[in-house]
């Protein structure tokens, strides 16, 4: 189970990874002027929507769920990336550039993916895209929480490792809703990512 699992997990990245290198293409990397305080506030806002559409059972915006955590995926990778640039890192990034950092940060978000799938095995299959939303929510109010004690912890992983879990509940999410054999919006093409 867990080799389908990975094939899943790679099927979802791709296309995650499709749509913010054309992102890129139309828009250059804009999001390299995003905080990481604005990127959390950014997937907070995804995850809020996704909550609100699961409570109420409808929506009137013409975006769905799973552009919203196709979005959350590649602002949590984003963060992941923005968390390593310092100062001198161009606010332009060449395409390749941007990729190699975007695959830099899957494969650790992977790593930790295998690492926590050998302890708890595949428990999130049982999970309801809800719950999922929720602990997606709780990571961005620690990650904020974290933020606000600028960066000072006692025992929390720190603001990357709740990246990587929302990255990885995200995929998680998709994968459950079909993703992307089930794509409402076949391009993605209003999903916002930078």
């Amino acid at each position: 189970m867990f080799e389908q699992t990975i094939r899943e997990y790679r099927a979802v990245i791709a296309t995650c990874r499709e749509l913010f290198a054309s992102k890129i293409r139309d828009y250059g990397t804009a999001w390299r002027i995003l905080r990481l305080p604005s990127l959390t506030d950014q997937i907070y806002i995804k995850a809020k929507r996704i909550r609100s559409i699961q409570e109420k059972g409808t929506q009137k915006i013409n975006e769905s769920i799973i552009s919203e955590f196709v979005a959350m995926v590649n602002y949590g990778l984003i963060a992941l990336m923005q968390s390593r640039y310092n100062d001198q890192v161009s606010l332009d990034l060449p395409l390749e550039k941007a990729l190699a950092d975007y695959d830099q940060a899957v494969a650790e978000t992977l790593d930790l993916l295998i690492a926590k799938n050998h302890d708890y095995g595949e428990a999130w299959r049982d999970m309801r895209v809800s719950s999922i939303t929720d602990i997606i929510l709780m990571k961005l109010l620690r990650i904020k929480q974290i933020e606000n004690n600028q960066g000072k912890t006692l025992v929390s992983e720190g603001v990357e490792a709740n990246y990587r879990d929302i990255v990885n509940y995200s995929v998680y999410a998709l994968i459950l809703m079909g993703f992307p054999e089930n794509n409402p919006d076949k391009k993605l093409c209003n999903t916002s990512i930078g």
